[in-house]
C-alpha cells in the first residue's frame, strides 16, 4: 500500500497528464487504488463521490490532502447530486462507476440489492447524456457470466447470473451499452474478476482473503462454504486498476466489453492454503460450512481481447499477491 504522500504504482503506457476523473465508489477498495493511480499517471482534477457503505474515507489518506482530490460523501443514484458536482467542477474526462451494493447483501436484500445497483448506473449514464463527462468506464464483475460453461471465459460467454447481485451487474453492463448505442456516450465495460490487495473490505460481507485472515488473528475456525472446490481467477487489484486505465485511454474501444483477469483458476481450498502459510499458520484448523446461495462453481478468465485492444496483461502472482496483501492486514492489525 503507498504510504501517505505518496502515488500508486504507475500503469505502464498510460498518461493522463492534465484530465479529470469523476469515480464513484472511489473510496472502496478498488477505487482508492484507482484513485491512487489516477494521480500517478498525471490526472489534474479527481472527484470521489462514495455513501462511505463500504468505502472509508482512511483508503484515501495518502491523497485527501493534495489539492487535485475531492471527496463528495454522497450516493451515485442520486441525480441531483451528480448534476450539482459537474456544476461547481465542470466536465469531466473520464468517469468510472464503481459504485456497488455487494453480492452478500443481494442474499439478504434481493430487491433493494437490484434497485439501487441499477439505479447508480442509470443515474450516472444520465449525466454522461447531459454531458457531464466524455467516457464512461463502467464496472462489471466476473459474477454475470455464472459457472463457466466454456473455460476459459472469454466476453462472449453467455450471462447466467446465479444471484441478484449478478443478475443486476448484468443488467448494469446492458444499460450502460443501451446508452452509448442509443445517446452515442462513450462507454466501455471492464469486467474484473476476483480482484483481491491491500485495502479490501475486512468488516460487513467481507471477501475470502480478509475473512481468513480476521478468523485467524481472532484464534477462530477458518470457515468454507461448501467443499472449497469451487475455484477463482484471483486477479491482483494493481493489475485490475492497471487495465481499467488502458481502456479509458484507449482509441476504437467504446462499446466493447473486457475480462481483466489473471488467467489463472485456484479452488478455494488452495487458496485457504496459501493464506495460512502466508500468515505463518498452516495448521490452523478449516471448517466446512453449507454452500452459500447462488455460489459460482468455476471461473477462469479468457484475456484476449484485453491483451490485443489494450495492451493489458496481469504482472502480479498469486504468491506475490498474496503476501503482500496479507503482510498489509498484519501491519494494520499491529
Amino acid at each position: 500500500m503507498p504510504e501517505a504522500g505518496r502515488e500508486g504504482p504507475r500503469a505502464p503506457g498510460v498518461e493522463l497528464a492534465g484530465s479529470s476523473a469523476l469515480v464513484t465508489g472511489g473510496a472502496g477498495f478498488i477505487g482508492s487504488h484507482l484513485v491512487e493511480a489516477l494521480l500517478a499517471a498525471g490526472a489534474s482534477r479527481v472527484h470521489v463521490l462514495d455513501d462511505l457503505s463500504l468505502g472509508r474515507r482512511e483508503n484515501l489518506a495518502g491523497v485527501l490532502g493534495r489539492r487535485e482530490v475531492e471527496l463528495t460523501v454522497g450516493d451515485a443514484a442520486d441525480a441531483s447530486e451528480l448534476r450539482r458536482i459537474c456544476a461547481e467542477a465542470g466536465r469531466f474526462d473520464h468517469c468510472y462507476n464503481l459504485a456497488v451494493i455487494p453480492l452478500p447483501h443481494s442474499l439478504e436484500h434481493p430487491r433493494e440489492n437490484v434497485d439501487h445497483n441499477v439505479a447508480m448506473t442509470t443515474a450516472v449514464c444520465e449525466l454522461g447524456r447531459a454531458g457531464g463527462y466524455r467516457r464512461l468506464v463502467q464496472f462489471s464483475s466476473s459474477e454475470v457470466y455464472g459457472t463457466a460453461l466454456t473455460a476459459p471465459m472469454d466476453e462472449r460467454h453467455p450471462l447466467h447470473p446465479h444471484t441478484p447481485y449478478a443478475a443486476a451487474k448484468a443488467a448494469t453492463d446492458l444499460i450502460a451499452l443501451s446508452y452509448a448505442t442509443t445517446f452515442d456516450l462513450e462507454v466501455v465495460v471492464v469486467r474484473p474478476f476476483n480482484t483481491y490487495g491491500e485495502r479490501q473490505n475486512d468488516g460487513a460481507y467481507a471477501g475470502l482473503i480478509p475473512a481468513v485472515v480476521r478468523a485467524v488473528l481472532a484464534e477462530e475456525p477458518v470457515t468454507i462454504h461448501g467443499d472449497g472446490e469451487q475455484t477463482r481467477d484471483m486477479a491482483y487489484v494493481g493489475d485490475t486498476v492497471r487495465g481499467t486505465l488502458l481502456a479509458a485511454v484507449a482509441g476504437d474501444v467504446c462499446g466493447a466489453t473486457f475480462n481483466l483477469g489473471a488467467g489463472q483458476e485456484a479452488s478455494v481450498n488452495d487458496l485457504v492454503r496459501l493464506l495460512l502459510q502466508a500468515l505463518g499458520r498452516p495448521g490452523h484448523p478449516v471448517v466446512h460450512g453449507p454452500p452459500r446461495p447462488g455460489d459460482v462453481r468455476r471461473l477462469i478468465a479468457d484475456m484476449q481481447l484485453a491483451r490485443e485492444r489494450l495492451g493489458y496483461a496481469p504482472s502480479t502472482g498469486l504468491d506475490v499477491g498474496i503476501r503482500r496483501t496479507v503482510d498489509w492486514y498484519l501491519e494494520r492489525a499491529g
